[in-house]
């Protein structure tokens, strides 16, 4: 990548990986080359994700900005993330289930296909020649939608499936980082770390006992810094 892409789409959760993903769009577009696109999903948290996506917008003060509703989810079902008959596992870091074989609860069926699918139609619209996207394959949950191979495959999708003059690359920066990685890349670029969201479950303050929370936890534990964010609880770790 480098400065000769004119614009590029950020899929901007609101979560920590996706707000490095876009300090590093910035940084290789500049900042009138980065557009943000967000999208809701029925997921439990999906006001406090929003508000973080806006947060981290206005830091950066990018205008162009795409905000979604996928519905269908919530109606599909499947994942702990939304639908609220299956419960969201807690201090399941500390017993050893998060990087087992088994696919997690809160993995939402082909979630990043769809994301990626309205970044390509917005993307070929504008003339926005990569993507951006904070997948992270190894220091996660586990989603079988975060893997590099997934990237290489949905690249030969949007070679196929858009126009033939159209040239849009899938940028994952962080996809082979560890968290503590993202936050130390995070903090090198000034990244506003501090107005983003991982929890899964709590909207007013992070529940501090969910997947997400536990690896953000021990990631800034590994990096030798103090959350900016606070939690309802916090429970020892496992390494």
């Amino acid at each position: 990548m480098g400065k000769g892409l004119e614009k590029a789409v950020v899929l901007l959760s609101g979560g920590m990986d996706s707000c490095v993903c876009a300090a590093e769009a910035r940084e290789a577009h500049g900042a009138d080359g980065v557009a943000l696109l967000h999208a809701s999903y029925g997921q439990r948290t999906q006001q406090r994700e929003r508000q973080a996506f806006a947060a981290i917008g206005d830091f950066y003060g990018v205008s162009e900005r795409l905000v979604v509703q996928l519905d269908h989810f919530r109606a599909i079902g499947g994942s702990a993330l939304t639908d609220k008959n299956i419960a969201v596992p807690e201090n399941a870091l500390a017993a050893k289930q998060v990087h087992g074989s088994a696919i997690p609860v809160t993995y939402v069926p082909f979630r990043n296909a769809h994301f990626l699918s309205v970044a390509v139609s917005w993307a070929e619209a504008m003339g926005a020649q990569a993507i951006y996207i904070g997948a992270v394959a190894e220091d996660s949950s586990g989603y079988p939608d975060c893997r590099p191979e997934y990237y290489r495959a949905f690249q030969e999708v949007i070679r196929l499936g858009t126009r033939p003059e159209t040239k849009i690359e899938i940028v994952t920066p962080v996809i082979s980082l560890k968290k503590s990685e993202i936050i130390r890349r995070g903090i090198a670029l000034g990244a506003p770390l501090h107005l983003t969201w991982s929890c899964y479950q709590g909207e007013d303050t992070a529940c501090g006992v969910c997947d997400s929370c536990l690896l953000r936890l021990r990631a800034f534990e590994e990096a030798g810094m103090k959350d900016p964010i606070s939690y309802r609880q916090s429970m020892p770790l496992y390494r």
